[in-house]
């Protein structure tokens, strides 16, 4: 019975054929073993296993998990700002996207951010090597239907493709936070996109710091106040 369980590669063994001990063949995996004592040869042979089986086992354990921007730590969030960047600029090149449905300066819009990383990360669990064969098929439906959601969010936002403005809030009459202030609305020209990316995530990344500099503060002065 055939399986699609990868196997370790394994070596040949001579004992087994009446040659003696069991000493490993000239090419195992491009190394040649052949001149290495049997007991050595057999440790590296057991490694190679382990090895092999680790690596797998962390490799099908690497599940697209959904990421939750408002959470990250500011490594984390630099390093998935970047990659997810590079995803978007992937997919509409490769799907014609126009700016309706990905507008340039979707970074500046958490609207579309969130949609797009949630698109993404269902990409990358439905073309996992782990995924089934129909994945792919369930991926093109949902993305037509995050398309739908994409052209709401970039109408609705007023962001286009050579002009963006933030997105307007409506300001519920004592609704609002004491520290809350509506957005600057004002409308700017899309010259330097990819400068733009790169401030934008530089001033995300220093803002999560400072919020976690704050936390790790009041949790040392709550610390600190219960042992005094």
């Amino acid at each position: 019975m055939t399986t699609n369980n990868p196997t370790p590669p394994d070596l040949p063994d001579t004992e087994s054929q009446g040659a003696g001990p069991a000493v490993p063949g000239p090419d195992f995996d491009g190394i040649d073993l052949s001149g290495l004592p049997a007991e050595v040869a057999e440790k590296a042979k057991q490694f190679a296993k382990q090895t092999f089986a680790a690596d797998l086992a962390k490799s099908l354990t690497a599940v697209a998990r959904p990421i939750n921007w408002r959470t990250l730590p500011p490594t984390d969030l630099e390093h998935e700002l970047l990659e997810l960047n590079g995803w978007v600029d992937w997919l509409r090149h490769t799907y014609g996207l126009p700016a309706q449905v990905v507008p340039p300066m979707w970074h500046r819009h958490p609207e579309v951010l969130w949609e797009l990383s949630a698109l993404r990360q269902h990409w990358l669990f439905c073309f996992d090597p782990q995924a089934k064969g129909n994945q792919a098929l369930a991926w093109h439906h949902d993305f037509s239907v995050a398309r739908e959601r994409l052209r709401d969010w970039a109408t609705i936002s007023g962001t286009r493709l050579d002009r963006d403005r933030p997105t307007r809030i409506t300001a519920w009459p004592g609704g609002e936070a004491e520290d809350w202030t509506e957005p600057d609305t004002t409308e700017r020209p899309v010259v330097k996109r990819a400068e733009d990316f790169l401030a934008f995530v530089q001033e995300q990344v220093k803002a999560r710091t400072a919020e976690q500099d704050a936390t790790i503060r009041e949790i040392v002065n709550i610390d600190w106040s219960e042992q005094s």
